[in-house]
């Protein structure tokens, strides 16, 4: 009689700053079935230690404290120890002999939904084949991103998704003005997101300033509070930019 094959034991993950992203990673991968997570640390634990006992440490604190907190754990031969930074490569790992970075590309806005959100997501990844594990656990995606090229992919991040939900703040502060309901504008830019996707952003812009109308864009800036205008200036540039 064949013997079933026994599961795999789950892999050990501890985090080192449980916040959004941490939280976020520490919740999808306990989802996941294939991680056992262990207690995390916080801004005032000892770290020393932190690398022991676990397949995986991720360092989850902001980008400036990261080389800080890597420098203060003392490395173990068979723990990947790993950063979530779009900006930074390994080097600000240090002496750890085996290194990666993950970084989700996504929005978590907290730990709860952000553990959902990571599920399918895309990843940038280096280093370690662990990482690659990783991902393979929650089911998503992942490119490679060279480490002289980090800080331009994590810019490109920052622009879809905090520049867009900045511009988002500008609708719905331009909606009360007007009188207009803020929800009556989620058709347009879902739609807009959706045709960028599709069609290409050049194919799928619209408005007065890719027809050239300059009359309109003259108005709008005639009616907007002076606060407003460099943004909506901006953007016309850009637009500008695009069809030229």
């Amino acid at each position: 009689m064949v013997q079933p094959e026994s599961p795999l034991p789950a892999r050990v993950v501890r985090v080192i700053g449980p916040g959004r992203a941490g939280g976020s990673l520490l919740g999808a991968l306990a989802a996941s079935g294939r991680w056992r997570v262990v207690e995390p640390l916080r801004r005032d634990d000892p770290v020393r230690d932190a690398a022991h006992g676990v397949d995986l440490l991720v360092i989850a604190t902001p980008d400036r404290a990261i080389a800080d907190v890597a420098a203060r754990i003392e490395p173990v031969g068979t723990t990947v120890v790993a950063h979530l930074s779009g900006a930074c490569g390994l080097d600000v790992l240090g002496r750890h002999p085996r290194r990666g970075a993950l970084h989700p590309l996504m929005t978590l806005p907290d730990a709860e939904r952000g553990a959902v959100l990571l599920r399918g997501a895309w990843f940038a990844i280096a280093g370690d084949e662990l990482m690659g594990q990783v991902v393979a656990a929650l089911g998503g995606r992942s490119f490679g991103v060279a480490d002289e090229q980090r800080a331009v992919y994590h810019a490109a991040a920052c622009v879809a998704s905090n520049h867009v939900t900045a511009l988002l703040a500008q609708v719905e502060r331009l909606a009360v003005i007007a009188g207009v309901p803020y929800e009556a504008f989620f058709g347009i830019v879902r739609a807009s997101v959706e045709n960028s996707v599709e069609m290409g952003p050049r194919r799928a812009l619209t408005g007065p300033a890719a027809r050239g109308d300059t009359t309109t864009i003259e108005r709008h800036l005639a009616a907007l509070d002076h606060r407003e205008r460099p943004a909506y200036e901006a953007m016309v540039a850009e637009i500008r930019r695009l069809v030229s």
